[in-house]
C-alpha cells in the first residue's frame, strides 16, 4: 500500500462560530472556496487551530460536516479526532469516516498522564480499527520520554496508519522519520515558520495555522520547492515569517486570537477564539492591523 496519501499545502482551518457557539457553515464555505482558489491541496479540520479539544462533540461534528460539504471532493479533508476522552476519539473517528472525510488524525493520548509506549501504540491501533481511512498520527513531545520515531516505526505495520504530522521542530528527527518503512511513510510538516526546512528533510507537504491568512504564499513556497527554486522558496518563507513574527508576537500564547482577528479584518465572519480567550480592544486591533501591514500583509478590504 502506498502510504503517501496527503501532499502539498493543507491549511488547518479555524472553526467559525457565532456567539451561541454554532458553526457558521456559510463562512466555512467561503474560507474553503477562497483557499482552494489560492491553490491549496486540502484541509485539516478541528485540530489545534480549529480549537477542537475545546469544542463539544456536536460542534466538532458540525464543523467536520461543513468542511467536507464545502470541499465537495476538490481537495482532501483530514479530520482531527483527538480528545482527552478516548471514547470521544473513537466516536469522532467513526463520524468523520461516515461523512466522507479523506483521512483521520489525532494527537497522542493526554500528556497529563504518563502513558507508556505500549499504551500509546494500542491507542492508535484502536483508532485505526474504527476507520478504513488513512490515519496520520502525531510526532511531538509526549511528556513521558517515549521515542516517537520508534513508536511510529512499529505503527507502520498497521495497514491504514499512513504516517505522521511532525510538529517537533527537530529536523534531523524528521529526516530519520521519513526513512522509516523504506520511505513509504507520509510525513507532514507542522511548524509554519519552517515549512521549507521540513520540505528539505523530505516532508510531503505542510499543515499550518497561518496558512489561513496566506494560502497563496504557502502554495508559492511549495511550488518553488518542487521546481528546485530553493532561493525563491527561501524568499517566500522570509515573507511568510515576517507576518508570523507579528501573529506570534500578538498571540499572548494563543495564536487563534490574531489569526481569527486577521480573518475578520479581511471580511470572514469567523467569530472569536473560544472562551476563555479574550478579544482585542478597538485600539489593540488597530495597532495589530498596523503591525501586520508593516510586515507586508495585505488585507482584502
Amino acid at each position: 500500500m502506498n502510504k503517501i496519501q496527503f501532499t502539498g499545502i493543507l491549511p488547518a482551518l479555524v472553526t467559525p462560530l457565532d456567539k451561541k457557539g454554532r458553526v457558521k457553515a456559510e463562512t466555512v464555505k467561503k474560507l474553503v472556496d477562497d483557499q482552494l482558489a489560492a491553490g491549496v491541496d486540502g484541509f485539516y479540520v478541528v485540530g489545534g487551530t480549529g480549537e477542537g479539544v475545546l469544542l463539544s462533540v456536536d460542534q466538532r461534528e458540525a464543523m467536520a460536516e461543513a468542511a467536507v460539504a464545502a470541499n465537495a471532493g476538490r481537495g482532501k479533508v483530514i479530520v482531527h479526532t483527538g480528545s482527552i476522552n478516548s471514547g470521544e476519539v473513537m466516536e469522532l473517528t467513526r463520524h468523520a469516516t461516515k461523512i466522507g472525510a479523506d483521512g483521520i488524525s489525532s494527537i497522542l493520548p493526554s500528556v497529563y498522564f504518563g502513558y507508556s509506549m505500549e499504551e500509546t501504540i494500542d491507542f492508535y491501533k484502536q483508532l485505526a480499527a474504527n476507520t478504513n481511512l488513512p490515519v496520520i498520527v502525531y510526532a511531538n513531545h509526549t511528556g513521558n520520554n517515549i521515542d516517537i520515531n520508534k513508536m511510529i516505526d512499529r505503527l507502520m505495520a498497521v495497514e491504514n496508519i499512513a504516517g505522521a504530522k511532525d510538529t517537533r521542530n527537530h529536523y534531523f528527527l524528521m529526516w530519520q522519520l521519513k526513512r522509516l518503512n523504506g520511505g513509504n511513510i507520509n510525513v507532514i510538516n507542522g511548524p509554519d515558520e519552517s515549512l521549507l526546512c521540513g520540505l528539505t528533510m523530505g516532508a510531503d507537504g505542510g499543515i499550518g495555522c497561518n496558512y489561513n491568512l496566506m494560502p497563496e504564499l504557502f502554495v508559492a513556497l511549495y511550488r518553488k520547492f518542487l521546481a528546485n527554486d530553493l532561493a525563491g522558496a527561501q524568499a517566500v518563507q522570509d515573507r511568510i515569517n515576517r507576518v508570523i513574527s507579528v501573529t506570534v508576537g500578538w498571540s499572548g500564547g494563543n495564536i487563534i486570537r490574531p489569526v481569527k482577528a486577521s480573518l475578520r479584518l479581511s471580511g470572514y465572519d469567523v467569530g472569536s477564539a473560544v472562551y476563555p480567550a479574550s478579544d482585542y480592544s478597538d485600539e489593540e486591533l488597530k495597532a495589530f492591523k498596523r503591525a501586520m501591514e508593516e510586515a507586508g500583509y495585505v488585507y482584502s478590504r
